[in-house]
């Protein structure tokens, strides 16, 4: 299966404190032990970059994303995405931007999307997204 890893999940995952016991966190790493392919895009990045401080932890985050494939939206993507945004907020699911163009590259690419974020769960429940889930 290739994922998609969105900023919560890796975000949790280079927090030290909360990086062993939560299991989209767990799932992440098996996935790249494993050699699964793991994706990413150019937003993810940029706020991981945006969210943590210090020149050693932009150096860790930068580096550790050179080696994941880039997914790089093209303008149908953002059509969709808008589109995807806006059929949301009609059935009164308030997502952000950046969260739709997310959910469109994973259906466009046809990708299981690695998430702690909920807002997500909504947008699956109206759009073909496919969400990881922890199987218990």
């Amino acid at each position: 299966m290739t994922l998609f890893v969105d900023t919560t999940a890796w975000s949790l995952a280079f927090r030290r404190n909360a990086a062993f016991s939560i299991v989209e966190v767990i799932a992440l790493r098996l996935a790249l032990e494993g050699g699964e392919t793991v994706v990413t895009a150019g937003l993810v990045l940029q706020e991981l970059l945006q969210g943590f401080a210090g020149p050693r932890a932009r150096k860790d985050i930068v580096e550790r994303f050179t080696a994941l494939p880039f997914l790089n939206p093209e303008r149908p993507d953002h059509i969709e995405a808008a589109d995807l945004r806006d059929r949301c907020g009609r059935s009164r699911l308030q997502i952000g931007t950046f969260d739709a163009l997310l959910a469109q590259l994973c259906i466009h690419h046809g990708l299981a999307l690695l998430t702690t974020d909920r807002d997500f769960a909504g947008i699956s429940s109206r759009f073909p997204l496919r969400l990881w889930k922890a199987y218990r």
